[in-house]
């Protein structure tokens, strides 16, 4: 009976264990939130990671870039 009893504790304390460690990561497929700007000339909203700063101003591509304001 009591090695049944530590099986079960056992195996209670390695599920708890992975639960607590799987919270780390965050699941596949997501991403962390991250700020919106607008462009200069179209005025379409994206990610700050995939906008293209140039003097102060924000853009969606090169071609606004380079056309500008």
């Amino acid at each position: 009976m009591t090695k049944l009893l530590l099986i079960v504790a056992f195996t209670i304390g390695i599920v708890l264990w992975f639960k607590r460690t799987s919270r780390r990561e965050p699941p596949r497929g997501q991403r962390a939130a991250e700020d919106m700007v607008r462009c200069e000339v179209c005025r379409v909203n994206l990610p700050r990671s995939e906008a293209i700063l140039s003097r102060g101003h924000i853009y969606c591509c090169d071609e606004h870039r380079l056309r500008g304001h």
